[in-house]
Protein backbone atom coordinates (compact mmCIF):
# COMPACT_ATOMS: atom_id res chain seq x y z
CA UNK A 1 0.00 0.00 0.00
CA UNK A 2 1.30 3.44 -0.94
CA UNK A 3 0.38 6.00 1.73
CA UNK A 4 0.66 9.66 0.69
CA UNK A 5 0.22 12.94 2.48
CA UNK A 6 -1.14 15.54 0.10
CA UNK A 7 -2.85 18.87 -0.35
CA UNK A 8 -5.69 19.77 -2.69
CA UNK A 9 -5.49 23.46 -1.86
CA UNK A 10 -8.30 23.06 0.67
CA UNK A 11 -6.36 21.30 3.40
CA UNK A 12 -3.97 18.43 4.05
CA UNK A 13 -5.08 14.81 3.91
CA UNK A 14 -3.70 11.29 3.88
CA UNK A 15 -4.58 8.92 1.10
CA UNK A 16 -3.78 5.65 -0.62
CA UNK A 17 -2.20 5.93 -4.06
CA UNK A 18 -3.69 3.45 -6.49
CA UNK A 19 -3.47 2.77 -10.21
CA UNK A 20 -0.63 2.27 -12.67
CA UNK A 21 1.93 4.78 -14.00
CA UNK A 22 0.22 7.77 -15.56
CA UNK A 23 -3.17 6.71 -14.20
CA UNK A 24 -2.61 7.03 -10.47
CA UNK A 25 -5.24 8.48 -8.18
CA UNK A 26 -5.37 9.14 -4.44
CA UNK A 27 -8.20 7.73 -2.32
CA UNK A 28 -8.54 9.85 0.82
CA UNK A 29 -8.54 8.14 4.21
CA UNK A 30 -9.87 9.49 7.48
CA UNK A 31 -7.75 9.93 10.57
CA UNK A 32 -4.09 8.94 10.59
CA UNK A 33 -2.84 5.96 8.57
CA UNK A 34 -0.84 4.64 11.53
CA UNK A 35 -4.20 3.41 12.76
CA UNK A 36 -6.82 1.49 10.81
CA UNK A 37 -7.27 2.90 7.31
CA UNK A 38 -10.84 3.97 6.52
CA UNK A 39 -11.65 5.38 3.09
CA UNK A 40 -13.80 8.50 2.89
CA UNK A 41 -14.95 7.95 -0.70
CA UNK A 42 -13.08 10.99 -2.04
CA UNK A 43 -10.70 10.35 -4.93
CA UNK A 44 -8.36 12.72 -6.76
CA UNK A 45 -6.13 12.22 -9.80
CA UNK A 46 -2.55 12.23 -8.56
CA UNK A 47 -1.70 14.91 -11.13
CA UNK A 48 -4.17 17.28 -9.46
CA UNK A 49 -2.82 17.15 -5.91
CA UNK A 50 0.40 18.38 -4.32
CA UNK A 51 2.37 15.64 -2.64
CA UNK A 52 3.84 16.66 0.71
CA UNK A 53 6.44 15.00 2.90
CA UNK A 54 4.69 11.70 3.70
CA UNK A 55 5.13 12.19 7.44
CA UNK A 56 6.23 14.87 9.92
CA UNK A 57 8.79 13.00 12.02
CA UNK A 58 9.73 14.06 15.52
CA UNK A 59 13.29 13.12 14.57
CA UNK A 60 15.31 11.81 11.65
CA UNK A 61 18.08 9.42 12.67
CA UNK A 62 20.69 8.91 9.96
CA UNK A 63 23.37 6.27 9.55
CA UNK A 64 26.77 7.20 8.19
CA UNK A 65 29.20 5.04 6.21
CA UNK A 66 26.83 2.08 5.93
CA UNK A 67 27.96 1.14 2.42
CA UNK A 68 31.61 0.04 2.22
CA UNK A 69 32.30 1.71 -1.13
CA UNK A 70 30.91 5.03 0.10
CA UNK A 71 33.08 4.90 3.22
CA UNK A 72 36.12 4.31 1.01
CA UNK A 73 35.27 7.08 -1.46
CA UNK A 74 35.16 9.51 1.44
CA UNK A 75 38.54 8.30 2.72
CA UNK A 76 37.06 6.65 5.81
CA UNK A 77 37.24 3.22 7.36
CA UNK A 78 34.09 1.16 7.74
CA UNK A 79 32.93 1.76 11.34
CA UNK A 80 32.83 -1.16 13.78
CA UNK A 81 29.22 -0.33 14.69
CA UNK A 82 26.54 1.92 13.16
CA UNK A 83 27.52 5.58 13.07
CA UNK A 84 24.43 7.61 13.93
CA UNK A 85 23.70 11.30 13.63
CA UNK A 86 20.53 13.42 13.58
CA UNK A 87 18.76 15.68 11.13
CA UNK A 88 16.12 18.05 12.55
CA UNK A 89 12.46 17.79 11.65
CA UNK A 90 12.72 21.26 10.09
CA UNK A 91 15.00 19.86 7.37
CA UNK A 92 12.18 17.69 5.98
CA UNK A 93 10.50 18.56 2.68
CA UNK A 94 8.45 16.54 0.20
CA UNK A 95 8.58 15.45 -3.41
CA UNK A 96 8.66 18.41 -5.78
CA UNK A 97 9.72 20.94 -3.15
CA UNK A 98 12.94 22.91 -3.58
CA UNK A 99 16.26 22.21 -1.90
CA UNK A 100 17.56 25.61 -0.78
CA UNK A 101 21.31 25.95 -1.34
CA UNK A 102 22.80 28.20 1.40
CA UNK A 103 25.28 29.92 -0.91
CA UNK A 104 26.45 32.43 1.70
CA UNK A 105 27.52 29.62 4.04
CA UNK A 106 28.55 26.68 1.87
CA UNK A 107 30.45 26.16 -1.38
CA UNK A 108 29.72 22.43 -1.71
CA UNK A 109 26.30 20.82 -1.26
CA UNK A 110 26.03 17.10 -2.08
CA UNK A 111 23.20 14.65 -2.76
CA UNK A 112 23.02 11.33 -0.90
CA UNK A 113 20.24 9.00 -2.05
CA UNK A 114 19.00 6.64 0.66
CA UNK A 115 16.29 4.21 1.70
CA UNK A 116 14.31 5.57 4.66
CA UNK A 117 12.59 3.40 7.26
CA UNK A 118 9.38 4.83 8.77
CA UNK A 119 8.55 3.71 12.31
CA UNK A 120 4.92 2.83 13.01
CA UNK A 121 4.82 2.09 16.74
CA UNK A 122 6.17 3.56 19.96
CA UNK A 123 9.17 1.38 20.73
CA UNK A 124 12.42 1.04 22.60
CA UNK A 125 15.00 -1.77 22.87
CA UNK A 126 13.50 -3.64 19.93
CA UNK A 127 15.03 -7.11 19.44
CA UNK A 128 16.25 -7.83 15.92
CA UNK A 129 13.64 -10.54 15.45
CA UNK A 130 10.80 -8.11 16.33
CA UNK A 131 11.86 -5.18 14.14
CA UNK A 132 9.32 -5.97 11.43
CA UNK A 133 6.57 -5.36 14.01
CA UNK A 134 7.55 -1.70 14.50
CA UNK A 135 8.16 -0.69 10.87
CA UNK A 136 5.28 1.09 9.13
CA UNK A 137 6.94 1.24 5.74
CA UNK A 138 9.65 2.70 3.55
CA UNK A 139 10.24 5.80 1.46
CA UNK A 140 12.97 7.50 -0.57
CA UNK A 141 15.27 10.04 1.03
CA UNK A 142 18.00 12.48 0.08
CA UNK A 143 20.45 13.20 2.91
CA UNK A 144 21.55 16.55 1.48
CA UNK A 145 24.90 17.58 2.97
CA UNK A 146 27.02 20.73 2.99
CA UNK A 147 30.21 18.75 2.46
CA UNK A 148 32.64 21.60 3.08
CA UNK A 149 31.01 22.33 6.44
CA UNK A 150 31.06 18.65 7.37
CA UNK A 151 34.83 18.59 6.83
CA UNK A 152 35.33 21.91 8.60
CA UNK A 153 33.22 21.10 11.64
CA UNK A 154 34.31 17.43 11.92
CA UNK A 155 30.93 16.48 13.42
CA UNK A 156 27.87 16.46 11.17
CA UNK A 157 25.24 18.70 12.77
CA UNK A 158 25.53 21.92 10.81
CA UNK A 159 26.27 20.24 7.47
CA UNK A 160 23.18 18.03 7.66
CA UNK A 161 20.67 20.33 9.31
CA UNK A 162 19.80 23.19 6.97
CA UNK A 163 16.12 23.67 6.20
CA UNK A 164 15.17 21.56 3.14
CA UNK A 165 18.16 19.20 3.55
CA UNK A 166 16.00 16.09 4.08
CA UNK A 167 13.65 15.46 1.13
CA UNK A 168 11.37 12.45 1.77
CA UNK A 169 8.81 10.83 -0.51
CA UNK A 170 6.97 10.59 -2.73
CA UNK A 171 4.96 8.31 -0.40
CA UNK A 172 5.35 5.45 2.09
CA UNK A 173 5.28 1.91 0.72
CA UNK A 174 3.95 -0.31 3.50
CA UNK A 175 4.05 -3.73 1.82
CA UNK A 176 7.66 -4.31 0.84
CA UNK A 177 10.65 -6.56 1.45
CA UNK A 178 13.40 -3.96 1.63
CA UNK A 179 16.33 -6.34 1.96
CA UNK A 180 17.48 -6.18 -1.68
CA UNK A 181 16.15 -3.16 -3.58
CA UNK A 182 17.84 -1.21 -6.35
CA UNK A 183 18.58 2.42 -5.49
CA UNK A 184 19.48 4.99 -8.15
CA UNK A 185 20.25 8.70 -7.84
CA UNK A 186 20.22 10.90 -10.93
CA UNK A 187 21.12 14.55 -11.43
CA UNK A 188 19.53 16.16 -14.48
CA UNK A 189 18.77 12.67 -15.76
CA UNK A 190 22.34 11.37 -15.44
CA UNK A 191 22.91 8.39 -13.13
CA UNK A 192 25.26 9.30 -10.28
CA UNK A 193 24.56 6.54 -7.74
CA UNK A 194 23.55 2.93 -8.29
CA UNK A 195 23.42 0.44 -5.46
CA UNK A 196 21.30 -2.15 -3.70
CA UNK A 197 20.05 -2.31 -0.13
CA UNK A 198 21.58 -5.78 0.13
CA UNK A 199 24.95 -3.96 0.21
CA UNK A 200 24.17 -2.32 3.55
CA UNK A 201 26.88 -3.15 6.09
CA UNK A 202 24.29 -3.08 8.89
CA UNK A 203 20.92 -4.26 7.62
CA UNK A 204 17.56 -2.76 8.53
CA UNK A 205 16.77 -5.03 11.51
CA UNK A 206 20.23 -4.37 12.96
CA UNK A 207 19.83 -0.60 12.52
CA UNK A 208 16.40 -0.37 14.13
CA UNK A 209 17.55 -2.52 17.05
CA UNK A 210 20.69 -0.41 17.50
CA UNK A 211 18.94 2.97 17.32
CA UNK A 212 16.06 1.88 19.57
CA UNK A 213 18.57 0.79 22.21
CA UNK A 214 19.70 4.43 22.35
CA UNK A 215 16.43 6.35 22.08
CA UNK A 216 12.68 5.83 22.10
CA UNK A 217 11.19 5.86 18.60
CA UNK A 218 7.67 7.12 18.02
CA UNK A 219 5.30 6.69 15.06
CA UNK A 220 6.50 8.70 12.10
CA UNK A 221 10.15 8.77 13.11
CA UNK A 222 12.54 8.10 10.24
CA UNK A 223 15.79 6.17 10.04
CA UNK A 224 17.99 6.89 7.01
CA UNK A 225 19.94 3.72 6.24
CA UNK A 226 23.01 5.16 4.49
CA UNK A 227 24.04 6.06 0.96
CA UNK A 228 25.90 4.05 -1.68
CA UNK A 229 29.02 5.25 -3.48
CA UNK A 230 28.80 8.03 -6.03
CA UNK A 231 27.91 11.06 -3.90
CA UNK A 232 28.72 14.40 -5.48
CA UNK A 233 27.91 18.09 -5.70
CA UNK A 234 24.71 19.84 -6.67
CA UNK A 235 24.44 23.19 -8.39
CA UNK A 236 21.63 25.73 -8.39
CA UNK A 237 19.14 24.73 -11.07
CA UNK A 238 19.90 21.00 -10.84
CA UNK A 239 17.11 18.44 -10.58
CA UNK A 240 18.01 15.49 -8.36
CA UNK A 241 15.98 12.27 -8.18
CA UNK A 242 16.26 9.28 -5.85
CA UNK A 243 14.48 6.19 -7.17
CA UNK A 244 14.06 2.98 -5.20
CA UNK A 245 12.68 -0.25 -6.61
CA UNK A 246 9.20 -1.01 -5.31
CA UNK A 247 8.68 2.49 -3.89
CA UNK A 248 8.95 5.23 -6.52
CA UNK A 249 10.99 8.32 -7.27
CA UNK A 250 11.63 11.41 -5.15
CA UNK A 251 12.51 14.49 -7.22
CA UNK A 252 13.60 17.95 -6.08
CA UNK A 253 15.12 21.00 -7.75
CA UNK A 254 17.93 23.06 -6.26
CA UNK A 255 17.44 26.81 -5.77
CA UNK A 256 19.46 29.50 -4.04
CA UNK A 257 18.44 30.24 -0.47
CA UNK A 258 20.12 33.64 -0.54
Amino acid sequence: MRIARFSTGEGVSFGVVEGGPGEEFVSTVSGHPFGQVQFTGERFPLSQVKLLAPMLPSKVVAIGRNYAEHAREMGNEVPDEPLIFMKPSTSVIGHGEAIAYPTSLSDRVDYEGELAVVIGRLCRDVPVDRVKDVIFGYTCANDVTARDLQKKDVQFTRAKSFDTFCPLGPWIQTDLDASDLALTTTVNGEIRQSGRTSQLINDIPALVAYVSAVMTLIPGDVILTGTPAGVGPLDIGDEVSVGIEGIGTLTNKVVSRD
